[in-house]
C-alpha cells in the first residue's frame, strides 16, 4: 500500500491554508500505508469540528455523528467487528469539552481504538473561543478578559486511569507522528494519541514557531512502563515532552470481556445470523 492509495481525488477541502490538519491527514496516510491496511479495514470515526471533517478526506469506511459522541460511536463499531482498525478523530473541544465524559470512560473500558486528537487549543469550527485545552490567560472574542480556567491536561488525566498506551505528537512533525499513529494502531487497547497542532486562523499564540521551540522529544532511555515518571512527563509546562509517555500492563480489551465473545463464538457479530427460536431461547436462559 501508498499513502496516494488513501486519496480521494474529489475531496473539496474545507480547512484554511496552512492548517495543521493538513499534516495530521498526511501522517496518517502515511502511518495506514506503512500497516499495509487496505482501505475496507479501517474506520474513522469523528464528532463535529474542523478535525472532524478528517475522515471525509480519506479513503476509509466513516462514521460522522454527534458532538462530542465520538468515542462511544468507535467502542460500538469495534465490538461488531473485532477485524476493523477503528480511529476516533477530532478536536480538543470535542473530546475532551462536549466528549469529556466518554473520554473517561473509554479508557476505563479499554476497546482496541485508537482515540486520535487533533489538539489546537482552541475552537477553530466556532470562531475562535477558548477549548478545554486553552492556555491560561489568554483572550478569545468571547473570553475578552483572559481565561480563568486551568487548562485540561488530558494526558495527565489518560495515565492516571491507566490508559493502554498514552502518547503526544507533534503535527508539522511528519515524519515522527506517522511513527506515533503507526504504534498506536498496532497496539492492543485503548490507544491516546495527543497531536498538537497550530491553528493559523483563530490561535496566532500556538503558532508553527511556538510549537518548535516548546516541545522536545523523549530519548531513547526512557521508559514509558514507569508511571510516576509517565505522569511527570505529563505535568511538565516548560517544555512538552512528544512521544510514547506511557504504556500499561497488558490487560484486557473491551471486547475480550463480552459473553458474545465466547470461545465458541469468536467470528464478528456482522457475520453472524439468528432466527426467532435462537433469539427466545436466549431470552430464556438456554
Amino acid at each position: 500500500m501508498e499513502a496516494a492509495d488513501y486519496d480521494i481525488a474529489s475531496a473539496d477541502i474545507a480547512w484554511c491554508p496552512g492548517c495543521g490538519n493538513f499534516a495530521i491527514l498526511q501522517a496518517l496516510k502515511a502511518a495506514c500505508a506503512e500497516i499495509k491496511k487496505d482501505p475496507k479495514d479501517i474506520m474513522i470515526v469523528s464528532g463535529i469540528g474542523q478535525a472532524a471533517k478528517l475522515p471525509q478526506y480519506i479513503r476509509c469506511n466513516m462514521f460522522n455523528g454527534l458532538h462530542g459522541r465520538a468515542l462511544p460511536a468507535a467502542t460500538g463499531i469495534k465490538a461488531a467487528n473485532r477485524e476493523l482498525t477503528v480511529i476516533a478523530a477530532s478536536g480538543d473541544g470535542d473530546m475532551y469539552g462536549e466528549g469529556g465524559n466518554h473520554f473517561i470512560h473509554a479508557i476505563r473500558r479499554n476497546p482496541d481504538i485508537v482515540n486520535m486528537v487533533h489538539n489546537n487549543m482552541i475552537y477553530g469550527l466556532t470562531k475562535g473561543q477558548a477549548s478545554p485545552t486553552t492556555g491560561l490567560g489568554k483572550k478569545t472574542a468571547v473570553h475578552i478578559d483572559g481565561v480563568k480556567e486551568t487548562p485540561f491536561n488530558p494526558l495527565a488525566v489518560a495515565i492516571t486511569l491507566d490508559a493502554s498506551f498514552v502518547a503526544r505528537a507533534s503535527a508539522p512533525d511528519i515524519k515522527q507522528t506517522t511513527k506515533i499513529l503507526r504504534m498506536a494502531m498496532q497496539y492492543k487497547g485503548y490507544a491516546l494519541i495527543d497531536i498538537l497542532q497550530p491553528c493559523v486562523t483563530f490561535n496566532k499564540e500556538n503558532s508553527y514557531e511556538w510549537l518548535k521551540n516548546k516541545t522536545y522529544y523523549l530519548d531513547d532511555r526512557y521508559d514509558p512502563r514507569k508511571k510516576e515518571q509517565a505522569l511527570k512527563k505529563a505535568f511538565e509546562t516548560q517544555k512538552l515532552p512528544l512521544g510514547v509517555l506511557y504504556v500499561s500492563k497488558k490487560k484486557k480489551t473491551f471486547e475480550e470481556t463480552l459473553a458474545c465473545y465466547s470461545d465458541k463464538e469468536k467470528s464478528p457479530l456482522y457475520k453472524r445470523t439468528r432466527d426467532q427460536e435462537d433469539v427466545l431461547a436466549a431470552l430464556e436462559g438456554k
